[in-house]
């Protein structure tokens, strides 16, 4: 129990001071570009349902995994997606947070930035590590496009949380031009 908190207080420092994990030796295999996309299946903070990546078919998925609910980076993150999210709308595309936060955590998280995104619950991690993006007992801070087929179109390892929304935002409007 010690260690674990031990861990996950290195982890969160390590995040703070923006710190990104190399693609593969941390959190696992990424998934391959123009193929299928790790389907999942988990719950959200807003309806209490379950949400799976079929549920979005004919739309674009920004699906972006990040560490913990209410840390300065995650929330920055959060922040940025929520002041673009009606960009991401108007180029027909969802933007999905997934953490190992609970659906508890997630909906106090949102409350308290006025997040009208769904945040999804993953603590296990089984979702993560089909994106390659866990570590041991969070995720780490990756983000998928995913297109309206359900193939994954760009994935980002190196993720500054100020601007990552725009550089994402920026990426879809050209992938929707090829």
């Amino acid at each position: 129990m010690v260690l674990r908190v031990f861990l996950s207080c290195l982890v969160s420092l390590l995040i703070f001071w923006g710190w990104s994990a190399p693609s593969i030796a941390l959190g696992g295999e990424l998934p391959p570009l123009n193929a299928p996309a790790p389907d999942f299946a988990l719950p959200t903070n807003t309806s209490g349902n379950t949400i799976r990546l079929g549920d979005y078919r004919g739309r674009w998925v920004v699906l972006y995994f990040y560490p913990k609910d209410f840390t300065s980076g995650c929330t920055l993150e959060a922040q940025r997606f929520q002041q673009d999210i009606e960009q991401f709308h108007a180029h027909n595309a969802e933007v999905i947070g997934v953490s190992a936060d609970s659906v508890e955590s997630h909906a106090d998280f949102c409350d308290s930035e006025g997040l009208t995104f769904p945040l999804l619950s993953d603590p296990d991690g089984r979702v993560s590590k089909a994106y390659g993006s866990w570590l041991g007992f969070v995720s780490l801070r990756h983000s998928f496009i995913i297109d309206p087929e359900g193939i994954l179109r760009e994935r980002y390892v190196k993720v500054n949380p100020a601007i990552h929304s725009k550089e994402v935002l920026a990426r879809l409007e050209e992938l929707q031009k090829l």
